[in-house]
């Protein structure tokens, strides 16, 4: 392991930022964070990427060695109904911290997502975009792959220095419930509270638990290798389509699946995402622990603290 480091981590309120931060400073990196919101913790700095100045303040404050930059408008539907907010938090505020980087010189991990495989059907390895004509399907994929380039092109003007991560379907502990995020937490809440969800046949998904995620993403202070680009996810053999993932959860809410809804394949969704996670073994040690069956079980644990079920609910599950 490294020497301590100070670390910056934009968007380090949320779901992934917080777990990383934990990670981090569990390595004793002095971990700073920005986000949208005030907080108590004296290493936070209230910060909007969208805005130069409001970052360049942070960056008067402190020398970084290292900036995570996960400060991001997050999924498909959400890019959608919130175009302006995701186009100028995922470009316009990447390009403010590149700016930054080529003035103060700090490494940078950007994180991008595995929606940049858009269409393709085949095994995502890393090098896909430099041999397949890729379709992203939404403006969230196409804002993350538009935020790869300026990484690249920044180092080819500049010759700055960042790595890249693709993170696949992960979930877990403090990722909270909103109708924009993901099948996990849509799911999970919705069965604990007793309200109907939608589940679509024949997509197939690798989900990667949060804890074994975050270690990899620090593992990259350890193992910084400019230009390099990593899918991180959970096993490819963990595969599940995503009847199997309702079946978990409900198994682990205590519920039966008349709550749920079954229809055929979602429009504009790859149907099969399988991601070669080779490079992140062999560079980061990336060694996922935490199968789906428990790592859903943790995360109902944490949904059940995080948002009580009512009564009614309580009820409804006991009766099953």
């Amino acid at each position: 392991m490294s020497a301590a480091k100070r670390i910056l981590v934009t968007g380090g309120r949320g779901f992934i930022g917080t777990n990383l931060v934990r990670e981090l400073r569990s390595r004793g990196h002095d971990a700073i964070t920005v986000d949208l919101t005030h907080a108590e913790d004296p290493q936070h700095h209230r910060a909007d990427v969208r805005s130069y100045w409001q970052l360049e303040r942070v960056f008067k404050k402190h020398e970084f060695d290292y900036v995570y930059h996960l400060a991001a408008e997050y999924g498909r539907w959400n890019g959608e109904d919130y175009y302006e907010h995701l186009w100028q938090t995922n470009n316009v505020g990447t390009k403010n911290v590149l700016r930054l980087q080529e003035e103060r010189r700090f490494r940078m991990i950007f994180f991008s997502s595995c929606e940049v495989y858009g269409d393709y059907d085949g095994l995502m390895s890393e090098d896909v975009m430099d041999r397949v004509p890729i379709k992203q399907m939404n403006d969230y994929a196409i804002s993350k792959w538009a935020g790869e380039l300026q990484v690249l092109n920044s180092a080819t003007m500049f010759k700055t220095e960042s790595v890249r991560v693709r993170p696949l379907n992960c979930y877990g502990p403090h990722e909270h419930y909103s109708a924009y995020r993901g099948v996990i937490p849509i799911f999970v809440y919705s069965a604990l509270h007793g309200l109907p969800y939608t589940v679509y046949a024949g997509h197939k998904r690798i989900f990667d638990y949060i804890d074994d995620t975050v270690r990899t993403f620090a593992n990259i202070v350890d193992h910084f290798i400019p230009g390099e680009v990593y899918n991180v996810g959970g096993r490819r053999e963990w595969v599940h389509d995503i009847r199997e993932l309702s079946d978990i959860v409900l198994r682990a809410c205590g519920r039966d699946d008349r709550l749920v809804e079954y229809r055929q394949a979602e429009a504009f969704t790859t149907k099969v995402k399988i991601v070669d996670m080779s490079k992140a073994e062999r560079d980061l040690s990336h060694d996922p622990k935490i199968d789906l069956e428990e790592g859903v079980a943790r995360y109902v644990a944490w949904m059940r603290e995080t948002y009580p079920v009512p009564a009614s609910a309580r009820m409804q599950e006991s009766a099953r």
